[in-house]
Parts: structure tokens; C-alpha cells; sequence
């Protein structure tokens, strides 16, 4: 399998980040990316350590096991978000852009004459993509109802209302999608900055009574005394203390809205230490209870770090950066839907822009209805955030992995670094990620079967959607006439009628089969007739002066090859009206556009199972009709029906 999108040059150097959307003053851009790119990481504090002691594998609170578990999550978010995602992954940026599947097309690109890696490669890619459709459902279930929780600890009586009030406030985040994130964004930056100083403040008021757990954490060595003195519950622990690292891989997905030195320095000057702080507070906080409260305390740690006067705000305050999280990865899943249909891997969806000035606040609303069902299955299913948290783990791991093999190819493959240090590094992040990976698969009878079975049922979606249309392709290019026979054979004898003629075709050579159904059934050609290709290319935008190639026939035949970048909207009458090398302007009302629908036949032909074939038809008879899709005036659309057996 192939991507469909080609375009640029192969052994790029990394780009910078400012090629993106990233624009304005730095401290308005770190401001920003704190409001957006930490909101999953940021409320971790709520139940990772929780969790960790309290969850379904208990851990006996006392000095052993609070070190060595402060101690892997400081070494954990060292690594796998400092070390790999803020330090080098995030160079691999493509244009500007980042995300899965941006590496994707950016290694593609690379090494598209290298089959040996990019079938395998796209498989992969395509997979963490699935993954993350699992955790986009996961994410606002467990972040908003482990928030709502913290009012059982205000007051116990209001248990039974937990999940009525979670659900309400999910019914209403989806509910306000369609009128996009603009206003509600400008208060993201604020209210998760004083998110986070209330984090450092907490942790640092519990911490100097009993300053010694800073050196604690610091020390790799109580996590080794963890692991040696109880390997096989350390091994369990790491299910639950990888939470405190989920939402890293948002660094890199949202690079393109804020750029890449932005989104660093706000992690390693702000949010790792208000989130350090934090843990190191609910450790302190534990270590200096006595063991009646110990007990109490473990069950919510991170509420009961504020005192019965201010534990309410803090609640409110949760409940506030637990939407904001959930309302990124909402957000995310539109993104990375938009960027699979650009290249290939999902049908055509109806995309809404919510902004006139930002051009990623997009509104998908199949996947936002979707999303909003799953979500409120898992909690009514789930009924706690604990119990969440057991499906919670097995796709972020899972994407990490996946992304340190990615990486691996682009250290080697593309920068050429090093041979000797890249195995070092990439021997780090994999038995990092396979570890915890590993310890997540522990999960999978309470609940880690979830995100899996998303991930199965989305990758198989995806890979047949992939699959169909390039056989489809294939099938009707196995037909196709050479443009310059049509031309010398049937445009002399036709009737030539005034007007341009746009034929809408998925290949850049021979004639479509709508031009000759077209002329097969009433008889004649337009003045001018121009077949249309729009392609999307690897890279996120295409700069204007590379956005149209033209062909001249001869005769008044044109072919136009129409380029986007996969984070572009796609407006096809916009750009045709740029069009110079074709004579007078293309005026919409003297131009009819012919499109056309093939009606696909399952057959024994090799290519795929027939219940691939079925299900690949199925998706394209719901797919967003090409009209809507170019945004093709539609009393000016002529279509034409076929039928293709593949």
C-alpha cells in the first residue's frame, strides 16, 4: 500500500518550525500552547498517582514504594517526553507540521524508492493513527469524570451524581463543536496557566514537610530498590505511572499551531516543574500522614492536597482544565481526520471552518457525533475514572512505540546520524516503550481490550479505504485511452457546443470515463475542455505560485493538475479562476463540471477478500459527495454513473 500524496524532495533537513501556522509574540504562542498542547498531560496529576497505589493493583503505601514510583515518573517524563518527543522528535517536523501521520508522509517522501521500508512503514503510521481514534474516546471520559469525582471528597453524599453531572458537561462540550473554539480558546492560555501554578503551589506547600522526596525523585536508584525488592509489582505499577506521561505525543501533533520553540520552552520552564511539584506534593503529603489517613488520603490524592476550604475551588479548577483537555483531543481527532482524508485513508467527510483566520479550527460533524456517543457509552459503562483508567495506557503506549520506530528511520535514514548513538537512543526509547507497553497488555481483561478493538476496527477501515480506491484506480486506468488518440479520433467528428467543459478525474494521463460516457451520450464537446486532477500532496501547504501545472492539448484540450497540502481546505472553482494558460478566464456560469460515480461490483478478481470489496463499497456510497468535497457550484454539476468491478 501506498500513499497517495507525492511531492517534495527526498533528504530534507529538518524544518523549522515557524513555516507552520506558528505567528505573534512569543509569550502570546507559549501562553497558547499551554491552554492547548498540555491540557491531556496537565490533568494526569488527578489520577496517576492515584492510580498507581490505589487502583486495581494496590500498592502498600509507605517510603519503598512512594520513592520508586516518583522516581519512574520523573525518569518517565525525562525520556520519553523531554528527551524524545521535545528534543528530537519534534524536529522531524514536516513543513512546519506535525503528527503521525505528518512523519508519515515526511519519511514517504524520503523513501519512496526504498520499497523495502515504506510499505511497512505506512503500515505503521497508519496504525498509530487508528490507536489514537481509541484514546480520543478514552481522553475526555476518564479526564472529565476523575474531576467531577473530586466532589465526593467535599462531600461523600454527592457520589450519585458523578456520572449525571459527567455526562452533561460531555453532552454540552460536544453540543457547542459546530460553533467553533476562537472565543473559548482565548480563555484556554489563562485559566491553564493558573491551572498549572496552583499544581506548584499545592505540591510545594506539602513538600517542606518533608523536603528530602525532592533528592527521592531524583535518584534513579529508588526505582532499581522498587523493582528488586517487588519486580512483579513494579512491572504492574508501570500500567498505571505511564498516565503520568499520556498526552506527549500532543507535543508533536499540535507543533504546527505554535511552533516549536514555543511549545519547548513551556514545557521545560513551566509545566514539567508545576507537574513535578505536584507529584512530589501528593508523595510528601502521603509520607507524612499517619496510616489511617494514609488510607484515606491515597484514594484522592490530588484533592486532598488543598485544605476542606479551597478543596471545592480546586474541583471547579479540575473540572475546568479536564474540558479544556478533553476539547484538544476533540480538536486533534478533527485535525487528524482531515489529514487521512487529504491522504488517502478515509472517504471523503463533510469539513466545516469555523475560523475566516485560522485555518486548523475545523468542525467535523460525523466524527464529532461519533466521538460524543463512545464517550458517553464509556462513562455510563465504566461509571469511574478508575475503572477507565484500566482501558487507559495500551494506545498511548502503543502510538509511542510505534513513533520510536518511526523515528529510528529518520535518524538513521534521513539526518544519517550517527549509527552508534542512534542505537543507543533507539534502544532507550524502545525498552522504555516496550516496558510499558508490556505492563499495559496486564490491562487488557478490565477494560485495555476497549482502545484496542478501536484501533482494530478503525485501522481495518482505513487500510480497506486505502486499498479499494487504489484498485479502483487501477481497474479504470486498465481501460483508459491516451489523450492524444481521443483527440485525433473523436474530437473531429464531435459537435463542439460554447462553454468550458471541467472534467473532475483521480488520474493525471488518458481520457476520463465521464468524458467519454459524455460524449458517448449526448454527442458533443465544449470549446474547451479541461480534465481536472487535484492532488494532495506530502507536505501540509503548497506555496500559491506551485499550486497549478497545465497541459495544452491542442484542439481546446487542457489537462490542469490542481496541488494542496494535506492541512488545506480544497476549493476548486477558487483556483481554477487563477488559471491563465487556457485562453479567457474560467467564468462559472459558462463552465459545467462532470463528475464521475462509479458504482463498484465485488468479484473474485485478486485484490482483496470480498468482504474488504464490500465494505470498501459500503464507505464509498457514504462518502461526502465530490461536489460538496471541491465545493463545485452545484447547478453547474453533470453526473455520470459507471460501474467498476474490482
Amino acid at each position: 500500500m501506498n500513499i497517495t500524496a507525492t511531492g517534495g524532495a527526498a533528504g530534507e533537513a529538518p524544518q523549522d518550525a515557524a513555516l507552520g501556522h506558528a505567528r505573534g509574540p512569543l509569550y502570546k504562542l507559549v501562553i497558547g500552547a499551554i491552554g492547548i498542547v498540555y491540557g491531556d498531560i496537565g490533568t494526569s496529576p488527578i489520577y496517576a498517582f492515584r492510580e498507581t497505589f490505589a487502583g486495581h493493583h494496590e500498592l502498600k503505601v509507605d517510603q519503598l514504594h512512594i520513592f520508586g514510583v516518583l522516581s519512574l515518573m520523573f525518569w518517565s517524563m525525562m525520556i520519553i517526553v523531554t528527551l524524545k518527543y521535545v528534543t528530537i522528535i519534534m524536529r522531524a517536523d514536516n513543513k512546519g507540521e506535525g503528527g503521525s501521520l505528518a512523519l508519515l508522509a515526511l519519511i514517504n517522501r524520503t523513501l519512496s524508492g526504498k520499497k523495502k521500508w515504506t510499505s511497512g512503514i505506512v503500515l505503521l503510521g497508519v496504525f498509530a493513527t487508528a490507536l489514537f481514534y481509541g484514546d480520543s474516546m478514552i481522553t475526555p471520559a476518564v479526564s472529565v469524570l476523575s474531576a467531577v469525582e473530586g466532589l465526593t471528597t467535599v462531600n461523600p453524599g454527592l457520589q450519585p451524581f458523578v456520572v449525571p453531572i459527567a455526562v452533561v458537561i460531555l453532552i454540552g462540550l460536544f453540543a457547542i463543536q459546530s460553533r467553533g473554539t476562537a472565543r473559548v480558546g482565548l480563555m484556554f492560555g489563562p485559566v491553564m496557566v493558573f491551572y498549572f501554578v496552583t499544581l506548584a503551589v499545592l505540591g510545594i506547600l506539602h513538600i517542606m514537610d518533608h523536603p528530602a522526596i525532592i533528592l527521592a525523585m531524583l535518584n534513579p536508584l529508588n526505582a532499581v530498590y522498587f523493582f528488586t525488592s517487588d519486580f512483579m509489582r513494579a512491572f504492574v505499577a508501570m500500567g498505571s505511572v505511564v498516565l503520568a506521561v499520556t498526552g506527549a505525543e500532543a507535543l508533536y501533533a499540535d507543533m504546527g499551531h505554535f511552533g516549536r520553540k514555543p511549545i519547548r520552552i513551556s514545557w521545560i520552564y513551566f509545566v514539567l516543574p508545576a507537574l513535578l511539584l505536584n507529584y512530589l506534593g501528593q508523595g510528601a503529603m502521603l509520607l507524612s500522614a499517619d496510616s489511617a489517613t494514609a488510607l484515606l488520603q491515597v484514594k484522592d490524592p490530588f484533592f486532598y492536597l488543598a485544605s476542606d476550604a479551597f478543596r471545592l475551588p480546586l474541583v471547579l479548577l479540575a473540572t475546568a482544565a479536564a474540558i479544556i483537555a478533553s476539547q484538544a483531543v476533540i480538536s486533534g481527532a478533527y485535525s487528524v481526520t482531515q489529514q487521512a482524508i487529504q491522504l488517502g485513508f478515509i472517504p471523503r467527510l463533510r469539513i466545516a471552518h469555523t475560523s475566516e483566520s485560522a485555518a486548523g479550527q475545523i468542525y467535523i460533524p460525523s466524527v464529532n457525533w461519533a466521538l460524543m456517543v463512545m464517550v458517553i457509552l464509556l462513562v455510563i459503562t465504566f461509571r469511574s475514572s478508575s475503572n477507565l483508567a484500566a482501558a487507559y495506557g495500551i494506545a498511548v503506549t502503543g502510538a509511542m512505540l510505534i513513533d520510536s520506530v518511526l523515528i529510528s528511520v529518520v535518524l538513521r535514514q534521513m539526518w544519517n546520524w550517527n549509527r552508534f548513538v542512534v542505537g543507543a537512543l533507539v534502544t532507550l526509547f524502545f525498552v522504555v516503550d516496550f516496558s510499558y507497553l508490556s505492563a499495559n497488555l496486564l490491562k487488557i481483561p478490565a477494560g485495555g481490550w476497549f482502545p484496542l478493538l478501536v484501533g482494530a476496527i478503525a485501522f481495518t477501515l482505513l487500510t480497506t479505504w486505502a486499498k479499494g480506491r487504489q484498485l479502483m484506480i487501477n481497474r479504470m486506468n486498465e481501460a483508459s485511452l491516451p489523450m492524444e488518440i481521443f483527440i485525433k479520433s473523436a474530437a473531429p467528428s464531435a459537435a463542439r457546443v460554447p462553454g468550458t467543459a471541467v472534467f473532475m478525474t483521480s488520474s493525471a494521463t488518458g481520457v476520463p470515463h465521464a468524458l467519454l460516457h459524455n460524449l458517448k451520450h449526448n454527442k458533443v464537446l465544449h470549446e474547451r475542455v479541461i480534465l481536472l486532477t487535484v492532488r494532495i500532496e506530502d507536505v501540509p501547504y503548497v506555496a500559491t505560485e506551485k499550486r497549478l501545472e497545465t497541459k495544452d492539448y491542442g484542439s481546446g484540450f487542457f489537462r490542469v493538475l490542481l496541488r494542496y497540502g494535506f492541512m488545506e481546505e480544497i476549493d476548486v472553482p477558487a483556483s481554477l479562476a487563477q488559471l491563465k494558460d487556457i485562453g479567457s478566464q474560467c467564468k462559472m456560469m459558462d463552465t459545467s463540471f462532470f463528475l464521475a460515480r462509479q458504482t463498484l461490483l465485488a468479484s473474485s478478481r485478486p485484490g482483496m477478500a470480498i468482504w474488504r470489496e464490500k465494505l470498501f463499497a459500503w464507505m464509498l456510497r457514504n462518502a461526502e459527495s465530490a461536489m460538496e468535497f471541491f465545493k463545485l457550484p452545484t447547478n453547474r454539476v453533470v453526473e455520470l454513473g459507471s460501474q467498476v468491478e474490482i
